[in-house]
């Protein structure tokens, strides 16, 4: 075993899901500290209980910040780098104006690799370790994304995108394609180190119902993979797949029908449900990603995270970078209070924090390796300056305990708050 390290600040562990059980499940340790050795965690606990059952760690004192799991992103589309932030568009506007000209590009693998390289070093500036992200239906671009999340150690998921219709020139394939391509992709990536390979369909209306099967299929064969598509983002959206599927009892019927229902599945956005799609995602056991500045930026509805998660709904954050305006899950964490707000729901800070970490992890059923500081798991970490700003700093000084000094820097914190990024055990140096 390498010689271990202990880490030293406050830690924050949970017993349950705040969201549903509410803040008391939330543990904090003013004076905490993490062992690592080996890319894992070895121990969790009071700093001084820590210090006297390992000697011989090298400690490294990080004060009186927060050291939490790494940030988990678990709904992006990377190809999306270069085109956020763009004006004016609702979601089919955003597709045709934006995201079709963007990921054309990406039939040249360099180019691929020039923005997956760009964008995993925003992620780890902003604290995310891990991603799982839609590429395009060029293989190419997956392979480059994935080769430069291996090159850095990285847990992260990528999909070869599949679109069969309602697509430009260019950006459609076939269902025997979307099929041999995401197979020949699994065979080369998923499960080689910490990478995984997602089944993704774009969203029925750009997937015939051939090809929706045909992906199908390739899951029922590789079970073990994720499979990621959207869900009714918006109503005309939702309208659309109803006058292309008139056979479908609702929008989520479309997906099931093709065998694209069950564990591990992951849909993004699922705004506008009705109630038999409310129980049948929780009856499956698939899991949401919640995009809330995507939601708010492309003016798509309020998310019901109280109804989903209440009603046995695995939910976790995702930035959906580029729709989402930000990289950063301290910013999307902090828009998720605000859509919760406007539905008459007040989120705990305990609540918007596992989102973005065991809640994430628990929607990409990786929760027994990431997304929580728990022994066996994997050290991936971020320490947060809970006084990153003179304008937090001045209101922590002014805090009445520890989730009145967390919550300034979820609502107002930015990648200065990020002090370190450790992934595997290992702290790595971010850009910027």
């Amino acid at each position: 075993m390498a010689q271990a390290q202990l880490l030293l600040g406050q830690i924050l562990t949970f017993a349950g899901d705040p969201v549903v059980a509410g803040p008391a499940v939330a543990r904090h340790e003013a004076q905490g500290g993490i062992v690592v050795a080996d890319g894992v965690i070895v121990a969790v606990g009071p700093a001084a209980a820590l210090r006297a059952a390992h000697p011989a760690a090298r400690v490294v004192d990080y004060g009186q910040a927060l050291i939490s799991p790494g940030f988990i992103d678990a709904h992006a589309h990377y190809p999306q780098t270069g085109i956020i932030a763009s004006w004016g568009k609702r979601l089919i506007d955003w597709l045709n104006g934006y995201t079709f000209p963007a990921e054309t590009a990406f039939a040249d693998p360099a180019h691929a690799a020039a923005v997956a390289a760009l964008y995993l070093d925003l992620l780890l500036a902003n604290g995310t370790t891990t991603v799982c992200t839609f590429a395009t239906i060029h293989p190419g671009a997956t392979d480059a994304f994935l080769a430069e999340a291996g090159r850095r150690g990285l847990r992260a998921i990528c999909g070869r995108t599949a679109m069969d219709r309602n697509a430009p020139e260019g950006l459609r394939d076939t269902a025997r394609a979307a099929h041999d391509e995401t197979r020949a992709l699994i065979g080369r990536w998923h499960g080689r180190g910490r990478l995984g390979v997602a089944i993704s369909p774009r969203f029925a209306p750009t997937s015939s119902p051939e090809q929706l099967r045909a992906l199908g299929a390739l899951w029922a064969a590789f079970p073990d993979c994720p499979m990621q598509t959207h869900l009714s983002e918006q109503p005309d959206e939702v309208a659309w797949v109803a006058r292309l599927h008139p056979e479908a009892r609702d929008y989520l019927d479309v997906y099931e029908a093709a065998g694209l229902l069950g564990p591990g599945a992951i849909f993004g956005h699922a705004i506008h449900l009705t109630a038999r799609e409310r129980a049948r995602l929780a009856e499956a056991g698939a899991s949401v990603a919640h995009c809330p500045t995507s939601n708010s930026f492309l003016g798509s509805g309020l998310f019901d995270l109280a109804g989903l998660a209440g009603g046995g709904v695995r939910v976790g954050l995702g930035s959906d970078t580029g729709g989402g305006s930000s990289f950063s899950m301290l910013r999307t964490m902090a828009a998720a209070y605000e859509i919760a707000q406007l539905r008459g729901q007040a989120l705990h800070p305990a609540a918007l924090w596992w989102l973005a970490t065991a809640g994430a992890a628990r929607a990409l059923r990786l929760e027994h390796r990431i997304g929580s500081l728990a022994p066996g798991n994997e050290a991936d970490l971020v320490v947060i300056d809970l006084a990153s700003t003179p304008a937090i700093a001045q209101r922590v000084a002014r805090a009445g305990d520890f989730w009145e000094a967390l919550f300034p820097t979820i609502m107002m914190g930015d990648d200065r708050a990020v002090r370190a990024v450790w992934v595997a055990g290992v702290p790595v140096a971010r850009p910027g």
